[in-house]
């Protein structure tokens, strides 16, 4: 998998239901931003400088969220880069919605008249409205899927220590290190 790791052969997951709440949270990304589109395409067709920045945070965003989905099928080869930059790029996203939202809510009209706009001021309010619904849902997911990212990169971190010769002693006593260890160090310490 992408953000975590796919290391037996068999190609299953061993945390399947953080890895379905992944898939299933960059699946409704892709579906609010892609209607956060269509809903400011339908306050004016060819957008206004004010719009194509706002059509363009959501294909930051849905390109974000396809690459968490293709992040999936990735290995831990290739998951290291990868994750770095999917993080970078969703906190930066997540940030830009919730500004987005606010000022929806906090200034419609006068986000609507940034927009020249060619629908009704009160129809174009609540399709703003609607919008920063939307912006506020995707900037919670945002959230969400960098949480579940984070702990499908730690799960995959600890298989992969197990895998790679350290027998997975941390995994079954909760122990930091082995005793042997402490035995080398200074006295006050040596608990």
């Amino acid at each position: 998998m992408g953000l975590s790791i796919d290391n037996s052969g068999d190609g299953e997951c061993s945390h399947p239901h953080t890895h379905k709440v992944f898939l299933l949270s960059n699946y409704i990304l892709l579906g609010a931003a892609s209607s956060c589109i269509f809903l400011t395409l339908s306050l004016r067709l060819f957008p206004s400088l004010i719009g194509f920045l706002l059509i363009l945070l959501q294909i930051i965003t849905i390109a974000g969220a396809v690459s968490g989905c293709a992040a999936a099928s990735r290995t831990a080869t290739s998951a290291g880069k990868f994750y770095g930059a999917h993080m970078v790029a969703t906190v930066l996203t997540a940030i830009f919605q919730g500004s987005v939202s606010v000022l929806i809510f906090t200034r419609p009209s006068d986000f609507l008249g940034h927009l020249k706009s060619y629908v009704r001021v009160d129809d174009g309010v609540m399709i703003l409205k609607l919008a920063g619904g939307l912006c506020i849902l995707i900037f919670c997911l945002e959230w969400v899927v960098l949480t579940l990212a984070f702990f499908l990169n730690y799960y995959a971190y600890v298989e992969r220590r197990g895998i790679n010769g350290n027998s997975s002693y941390g995994m079954r006593s909760g122990k930091v290190q082995d005793d042997e260890d402490l035995k080398t160090w200074p006295w006050p310490f040596q608990v």
